[in-house]
């Protein structure tokens, strides 16, 4: 049903450290050139880590963990017209289907599991939209971190969203979050959202053993680690947030829905900082792919 790249089956086979990259952000997150260089930077990141990078997407049909730099070069060249930007309610479809597809977080989770891999490197999940109380709109990343054993790297939950709900949530699911450096939940583009956490790990050891206490323990979901976007890189909350309720407005206005939502949003945050957000966004992928390189170099030496 899947397939697995035989560098990554390599690697598994030796108990060496592997990252999975999801692909969702090179068809339908960043705009080229952007998002190839992207791919291909944050592969590096975790390299230099000293762990294997395997991309994962879907090519005519096949789900491949591990893609090669020509696939992912194809998938950047497609482009959101011609890939699938693919769930875990649609993913049996677009393989049926032969199509071409970018996995989400809940769909790389999915499948990095399914693999073996422990690790997944991203920029942010998705969460509870604002509004969800009447739209029951929430992302499909909560319910995959729930479910699967795979450490996940971010910068928080996208800043578009429900913040406090989105953490509440997390809590009640059984989540753990993991501030990594820091005490409080970063918001995607900003380091900051004055929301508290209860777990800080300084270092990728340390989250390592967390990860290990926590599926020793019995539990079966996730181990959320949040990675404030780089100090340089940063935009202001409050610039971030007046951007927000504007793209909402707008989207509103437009009716625009279900999976266009935040694409439309986050590309109107970019056009509203002069492209600051997306600087951030690039320079918050490459930090958490190195932190996730890390952390799997870590994990595979306990």
């Amino acid at each position: 049903m899947f397939s697995i790249s035989p560098s990554v089956i390599e690697a598994l086979s030796r108990r060496a450290a592997v990252v999975a990259l999801e692909s969702t952000v090179i068809a339908h997150g960043l705009p080229a050139p952007f998002n190839l260089e992207t791919a291909l930077v944050c592969e590096n990141a975790v390299s230099e880590a000293g762990a294997l990078p395997a991309t994962i997407g879907i090519i005519a049909g096949r789900p491949l963990v591990g893609l090669a730099a020509e696939q992912i070069a194809e998938i950047a060249e497609r482009g959101r017209a011609a890939v699938e930007k693919v769930n875990l309610a649609n993913l049996a479809a677009v393989m049926t289907q032969g199509k071409w597809g970018a996995t989400t977080v809940a769909a790389s989770l999915h499948l990095a599991q399914l693999a073996g891999i422990r690790v997944f490197a991203t920029g942010g999940i998705g969460g509870v939209h604002r509004g969800a109380g009447e739209s029951f709109d929430i992302s499909a990343d909560l319910a995959a971190l729930a479910r699967y054993p795979v450490i996940t790297v971010c910068a928080g939950a996208k800043a578009i969203l429900d913040l406090p709900k989105t953490l509440e949530l997390l809590e009640t699911m059984g989540v753990p979050v993991v501030g990594y450096r820091t005490a409080e939940l970063p918001a995607f583009y900003s380091r900051a959202s004055g929301l508290r956490l209860e777990s800080r790990a300084e270092t990728a050891g340390e989250v390592a053993e967390i990860a290990r206490a926590h599926w020793r323990l019995g539990f079966s979901s996730a181990v959320l680690v949040v990675v404030p976007v780089p100090l340089e890189d940063e935009v202001p909350a409050a610039e971030i947030g007046a951007a927000s309720e504007r793209a909402l407005s707008l989207a509103a206005e437009q009716g625009i829905s279900g999976k266009a939502v935040t694409p439309f949003l986050l590309a109107q945050i970019v056009e509203a900082t002069g492209g600051r957000a997306l600087r951030a966004n690039i320079a918050l992928l490459r930090n958490n792919a190195r932190v996730a390189g890390e952390i799997a170099t870590a994990l595979s030496k306990l």
